[in-house]
């Protein structure tokens, strides 16, 4: 859909069309975060998102209004998400806990550890570190204020407004890239999996799990590892 040139957009009726887009859109977000965040409000800020689309569309800028709006909707989401710092700090705190002894173990084994010995070296049994991965549910790959210019101002601030790319482009360079695929080509299997049906396959916990016959709960754990796993490969570079 593009608006007419020269004529004025009917605001109401295009809000009420792409509603359900932005209802979509925030259910999509919220397999990805953990159980605190409502949905309620991703929706609200999708809705502000999709009214600033609505505002700043034009026929030429040479592309369909949803495709801008999808683009401006998640970027409203995300600018909310960030003003509510959504993650608690126990969890970010646990799971950089996480990384530090994947860290670890990988430099002094050569090879990633499994999840029991990744239960031992934080001092758990292996209930207690899945129940450690289950509450990080939501731990991304990249966070915004992983990365910081000279001046201070944070991953999100330079680039949110750049609705055309996502951090994960933005951060890789060529290098980065096949260091990446390279850590996830060594992924355990399982974990592997997951992160191909999650972002490749664009599944949900509950569909993943249905493949692996395995529960949404463990789907979740599984992912919360593997991007510990790959984090300690991007934060430690990007910081370098």
């Amino acid at each position: 859909m593009t608006h007419k040139a020269g004529k004025q957009p009917d605001v109401d009726q295009l809000v009420v069309t792409y509603a359900p887009l932005v209802k979509r859109l925030a259910y999509q977000m919220m397999s990805r975060l953990p159980p605190s965040v409502e949905v309620e409000d991703l929706m609200q800020n999708g809705m502000m998102g999709l009214l600033d689309a609505i505002n700043r569309f034009e026929d030429g800028m040479g592309a369909q209004f949803e495709t801008y709006a999808v683009q401006r909707v998640r970027g409203a989401m995300l600018d909310g998400l960030r003003e509510a710092d959504w993650m608690p700090r126990s969890a970010r705190r646990d799971m950089r806990r996480i990384e530090v002894a994947i860290n670890t173990l990988e430099q002094n084994n050569g090879r990633p550890p499994s999840e029991t010995e990744i239960a031992e070296h934080l001092g758990l049994d292996i209930n207690g570190y899945q129940r450690m991965l289950q509450d990080a549910r939501g731990h991304q790959l990249i966070y915004f204020d992983d990365i910081h210019s000279s001046e201070g101002e944070d991953y999100l601030e330079r680039h949110v407004g750049q609705p055309e790319a996502n951090p994960l482009t933005l951060l890789e360079d060529a290098d980065m890239r096949i260091k990446l695929v390279e850590a996830i080509e060594n992924l355990p299997e399982r974990e592997k999996m997951v992160m191909a049906l999650y972002y490749d396959e664009e599944l949900n916990l509950r569909e993943i799990g249905e493949i692996l016959e395995v529960t949404e709960s463990r789907v979740c754990q599984l992912h919360s590892q593997a991007v510990a796993r790959l984090r300690t490969l991007i934060v430690g570079r990007s910081r370098g």
